[in-house]
């Protein structure tokens, strides 16, 4: 293996690890001299990687999304691309949750994050208008008068919900199983747009309504992109 190769599965490494001790610590914090540790590795060598513990997390951030965009980026029916949204939230509350939580105090807090955020940034908004056209494509094959940006919208409620529901102690030990709610929510989802039935009038509106969606994810990207973090 050359050394590139070496150092990028190092950074691999790194990263994964990283990831698994925020989830076990429950506070969204760790440090670095426990992750060198666990890894067997000299502190210096983080640094070789990350220049900061912020720079650390959201690259843990960029790799989340990025995985998520290639779990999205599977082309088959629009109504199993709808589930796969849902269960991103789902299978793993705690992960969501929490990587979420760490972006909004970075963006709140951290310096000198700007090119970072600027890729995280391009990410999503390549995944936004994958989930776009699959929400679309749904709304259309039921038929429905429901907006995209409507039922986007009600997909990450349910999903957030659901998400601090699974992850709440409270409902582990006393309302319920997950993987029958997973199904129930996930169910409710795909049978939405079916309650709003079509009628001529509502598909020009549709239509607009998705564009101005795309823009406005165009617009809030260039934004990002002149923040300084």
């Amino acid at each position: 293996m050359s050394r590139q190769h070496q150092f990028k599965a190092r950074e691999e490494n790194i990263l994964a690890m990283a990831e698994q001790l925020l989830l076990e610590s429950g506070n969204g914090d760790i440090t670095l001299d426990s992750l060198a540790d666990q890894l067997d590795l000299a502190k210096g060598t983080l640094y070789k990687h990350f220049s900061s513990k912020d720079e650390l997390y959201l690259r843990i951030i960029i790799r989340y999304e990025e995985q998520l965009f290639a779990i999205n980026r599977i082309d088959d029916c629009p109504s199993a691309g709808v589930a796969r949204m849902i269960f991103q939230q789902l299978l793993n509350p705690q992960k969501a949750m929490l990587l979420n939580q760490i972006e909004e105090r970075l963006a709140a807090s951290a310096t000198g994050l700007n090119r970072l955020f600027g890729e995280l940034y391009d990410i999503r908004r390549q995944r936004m208008k994958r989930l776009i056209d699959i929400v679309s494509a749904h709304l259309k094959n039921e038929q429905s008068s429901m907006t995209t940006r409507d039922y986007l919208s009600s997909i990450w409620a349910m999903g957030q919900g659901g998400a601090g529901l699974l992850n709440s102690s409270f409902y582990q030990r006393y309302l319920g199983r997950r993987d029958t709610l997973r199904y129930a929510l996930v169910v409710q989802m795909l049978d939405l747009p079916s309650h709003y039935p079509l009628c001529e009038v509502n598909e020009g509106v549709l239509d607009v309504d998705m564009q101005e969606l795309v823009e406005q994810i165009e617009t809030e990207s260039e934004a990002h992109r002149n923040t300084t973090y």
